[in-house]
């Protein structure tokens, strides 16, 4: 690869970016940045009613908060003119022709199609309308659709991921370019930017596989080039189920206010229906260096969002202090615990929110656990705690004292007495997390 690949992001803007979309927005990006070639990101904004500029703000923040930043913006409604040009052009070649039937009964026929066990493809019925029959269902039923006439031979091409594709043209309807409305749709619009925007590489999901068989004819008859296609596997629920009902709640924007980190999301999703293991990366260059689009496989690939959580988790165990001192500022802790606090529980958080849970426990106490057997352990072992402030020496100078005073030992010693001053089964190390506790309930 070389400076001259140059790949695209391509999102309608009639909602959020979610985890699916990234997928094909990541992949496009590291090939680009990793052969120091161009990434555009272009709005697919053809659709005047559904398309909204929040959502267009909406896809750049999420963008902008993963680091997936962009050479340039093209806009698709800009372009109009252009797209219309090519549509006269195809029509001078004969391969453009209006059609006029009703969605009923376009259904009318793929079902008769159907049931001769043939495959539901347009019968191109309209190729043999004579003008005044289009003008009489102009009159009747307004402007037709435009659809691509499809030279009926095989459309082959070599799939970055799929490997050699061959598609008969004969068994897939000729597509509908233009609507009756006059709406450009995204087949055209996608060719005409794809070949006059110089796009070496299109990397999307594998649902588009049969799109990308006519692009390659529509391509080929404005004399032009293809780009190198890769189509990935499409994301199933951790059991394999379809994901697409529930793309809706996986938004990057949901995501991020969950507290998921962003290199939790993009080291995921960098490797996830590879042959390479996920790695977690905490910069873009080696999430870059680190990519390779041959790796990745046709196979139904398993994503199950709890798997973000841990990643997040250590992602943030490895900061500095300097990382994340607003944030925890921001939940009340003093400068002066700061650094202490931050050592202490960043191997015991999953996100950011937790950090208002760890230090609420500090400040204000936690509400002592104390379980049937160790009803008259915890008041002898509370009697000798020493007095606050506490130090990182307390802990094991009051184990010890209670340990002698009444013989327990081990985990019977250590795990009653964390849950009478933390009300939790697991945390920190006792001997870290004692000079923080402001409160001891347990006390009395």
């Amino acid at each position: 690869m070389s400076a001259d690949v140059v790949t695209r992001f391509a999102p309608s803007p009639t909602g959020y970016i979610h985890v699916g979309n990234l997928r094909t927005a990541l992949m496009n990006y590291l090939i680009a940045r990793k052969a120091g070639g161009t990434f555009i990101l272009r709005i697919d904004d053809t659709d005047p009613e559904r398309s909204k500029e929040e959502y267009v703000d909406g896809i750049k923040q999420d963008l902008e908060w993963l680091g997936l930043h962009w050479d340039r913006v093209e806009r698709q409604s800009g372009r109009l003119e252009r797209y219309h040009a090519a549509a006269d052009e195809l029509r001078e070649k004969g391969r453009f022709y209006e059609a006029f039937e009703t969605p009923v009964e376009l259904d009318l026929k793929r079902k008769k199609q159907l049931n001769m066990g043939k495959p539901p493809v347009y019968d191109r019925a309209a190729l043999g309308l004579s003008e005044d029959e289009k003008t009489a269902l102009r009159a009747e039923r307004g402007d037709g659709v435009w659809r691509f006439k499809l030279d009926h031979a095989r459309i082959e091409w070599n799939d970055g991921i799929l490997d050699e594709i061959s598609i008969d043209a004969a068994s897939v309807s000729d597509p509908v370019l233009i609507r009756g409305d006059g709406q450009i749709l995204y087949t055209l619009a996608s060719v005409v930017d794809d070949t006059d925007m110089g796009v070496s590489h299109v990397v999307r999901g594998s649902d588009h596989v049969t799109n990308t068989a006519t692009q390659i004819q529509i391509m080929q008859a404005l004399g032009k080039t293809a780009p190198n296609f890769a189509h990935h596997s499409l994301l199933t629920g951790p059991q394999g189920e379809a994901l697409s009902k529930r793309l809706g709640t996986l938004a990057l924007r949901d995501l991020r206010a969950q507290g998921v980190q962003p290199f939790a999301l993009l080291s995921l999703m960098a490797r996830l229906g590879s042959s390479e293991p996920v790695e977690l990366r905490a910069d873009m260059e080696s999430l870059i260096d680190g990519f390779d689009i041959n790796q990745f496989g046709a196979a139904p690939t398993k994503f199950d969002v709890s798997d973000l959580f841990p990643m997040t988790g250590r992602y943030l165990a490895a900061l500095p202090l300097s990382a994340v001192a607003q944030d925890v500022a921001a939940v009340g802790v003093p400068d002066a615990l700061a650094a202490p606090f931050w050592e202490v529980i960043r191997e015991n958080i999953q996100t950011l929110k937790d950090l208002e849970g760890w230090w609420a426990m500090c400040r204000d106490g936690a509400e002592p656990i104390v379980e049937a057997d160790d009803a008259e352990f915890i008041p002898q072992a509370m009697a000798l705690l020493p007095d606050m402030p506490f130090t990182p020496d307390t802990w094991g100078t009051w184990t010890k004292a209670v340990k002698e005073a009444t013989g327990r030992k081990g985990r019977g010693l250590f795990r009653p007495l964390r849950l009478a001053l933390t009300g939790q089964e697991h945390g920190p190390e006792m001997a870290g997390l004692m000079p923080l506790l402001q409160v001891v309930k347990a006390k009395g």
